[in-house]
């Protein structure tokens, strides 16, 4: 399928970039004062205005409202791979495969009148259960997902739970997304340097789950208790299936 864009939004680390090394279609946005750094460093780049990074919500916007494709992926710049389970057995993919991957994402979207869609946020084999194979009312993380042409746009005030926010967002409006559980991202997170994790702290982690919870509701967003000290939100959408 052509048409097909995929982006990944790069901000301050210029060495710590791995996402293009595996698929090396996907091209790092970066803003012009950090350009050179990136493109000494060999990378393929679109280059944008300073004034469009430093949010992630709105570097992502930006990519969604200029990007010349209708069908977008947008990716993390520390993601080593995919990952996918064959029954008992994960395997990374390839280039070929991964591509072909978002090709049947693409296709399966249309089918089924989805927005949005992305894959597993666990690489664990636990969750994934092989008989439920898709989900269509799960939420969509930032590391990987899929645009088909998607009219919403991320909120800037939530820069630290923008993909919770525009996965409710499409729930309210479309009333499904599509995610593919057998598949996952393998990424470094909160461990890499720049990105995220340079306005990331705790207290601002804090103030952003209560923005959320004030903005859809204690009902749908609830704090996990279970998370190890990270402030993440468990999901609860008031719609039927999977």
């Amino acid at each position: 399928m052509n048409g097909i864009g995929y982006y990944s939004p790069s901000y301050k680390r210029p060495n710590g970039v791995i996402t293009q090394r595996r698929y090396s279609e996907v091209i790092y946005v970066v803003r012009e004062s950090d350009a050179d750094d990136y493109i000494n460093n060999g990378h393929k780049c679109w280059v944008v205005p300073d004034s469009a990074q430093g949010n992630v919500s709105r570097i992502r916007n930006y990519i969604l409202d200029n990007a010349p494709e209708e069908k977008i992926v947008l990716m993390d710049d520390d993601i080593s791979g995919i990952g996918k389970w064959e029954r008992q057995t994960k395997k990374v993919l390839d280039e070929d495969d991964f591509y072909q991957f978002c090709e049947i994402g693409f296709i399966m979207a249309e089918d089924l009148g989805v927005k949005y869609w992305g894959m597993n946020l666990l690489m664990d084999k636990g969750a994934y259960r092989e008989y439920t194979p898709f989900s269509l009312k799960s939420v969509i993380l930032g590391p990987f997902q899929a645009f088909n042409n998607l009219d919403l746009r991320y909120d800037e005030n939530l820069p630290l739970k923008e993909d919770y926010d525009l996965s409710l967002q499409v729930l309210n409006k479309y009333r499904k997304t599509l995610r593919f559980n057998a598949y996952h991202y393998i990424a470094k997170q909160h461990t890499n340097l720049g990105g995220c994790a340079d306005y990331r702290t705790r207290e601002r982690e804090k103030e952003q789950m209560d923005l959320l919870i004030k903005k859809w509701g204690s009902d749908i967003v609830k704090i996990d208790e279970k998370s190890n000290g990270d402030i993440n939100p468990i999901i609860k959408v008031p719609i039927k299936g999977v």
